[in-house]
């Protein structure tokens, strides 16, 4: 029985080319292979060979390996970039990667960042010369991740600071979700010496209530910032200030 042409399967190996033969030929040479020729399959091969060896090395590197060169850099100012941050680093080596960490809600820098180098030599080199050094004021901090903050969270929102209670104190409500406690306290600076503020957040989360609290450290200070603060405009929505 003459075979058909949909039953023969050209092997892939062979780099064969398959070429129509004219329809008087009978059905058993239907189809017609030709090899490739040797440089060409040598030419082949070896551009699948480099694939592999590519493919290999995207591989991503285990994690502790990783951590070897990547850096914590902490107590930052927080006008730092991360080209800023980059450049810091980059006199000492090849500086792969430059992150600096925000507060994913109010976009404020959280006053660190992380630094991955292109060896180990380069990370143990840039913490010699940079860890406890002064950048705009401030004496940073610059460790192996793996030895200093091993279970950090990037994404989480910056802790807020204590709040200071006291009797001369003011309900302020009606904040602008992306008002923070610092923007509370910078506000409300203006009319006296504001000795803590902070805003009400819903528990277990970073989503503010709506408002917040402000301590002074006089009587005189708590009415100047009722008069001069009520109805005021706070990140474009106008706040309500009462005695709390």
């Amino acid at each position: 029985m003459a075979t058909t042409v949909s039953s023969l399967v050209a092997p892939h190996s062979l780099h064969r080319r398959c070429f129509r033969i004219p329809a008087s030929a009978s059905a058993s040479t239907r189809l017609s292979f030709r090899a490739a020729p040797p440089a060409v399959a040598a030419a082949r091969a070896g551009r699948r060979a480099a694939v592999r060896v590519l493919a290999s090395s995207a591989v991503l590197e285990a994690p502790e390996e990783l951590a070897t060169r990547k850096l914590y850099v902490g107590n930052i100012p927080r006008t730092v970039t991360n080209d800023e941050l980059r450049a810091m680093f980059a006199d000492h080596g090849t500086v792969l990667r430059a992150d600096v960490m925000y507060d994913k809600y109010s976009g404020r820098s959280r006053r660190f960042g992380f630094v991955t180098m292109s060896s180990v030599e380069e990370a143990n080199a840039a913490i010699e010369s940079l860890n406890e050094t002064e950048v705009g004021g401030r004496k940073i901090k610059v460790n192996v991740t793996e030895s200093f903050l091993p279970n950090i969270d990037p994404s989480a929102p910056e802790p807020e600071p204590a709040f200071v209670d006291s009797q001369y104190k003011v309900y302020v409500g009606n904040l602008a979700k992306t008002v923070t406690t610092e923007v509370l306290k910078n506000f409300f600076s203006e009319k006296g010496e504001v000795l803590s503020a902070t805003v009400s957040r819903i528990p277990g989360t970073p989503k503010s209530k709506g408002y917040g609290f402000v301590t002074f450290s006089s009587e005189e200070e708590v009415e100047a910032a009722v008069s001069t603060f009520n109805n005021t405009e706070l990140e474009g929505q106008p706040i309500r200030v009462n005695r709390a």
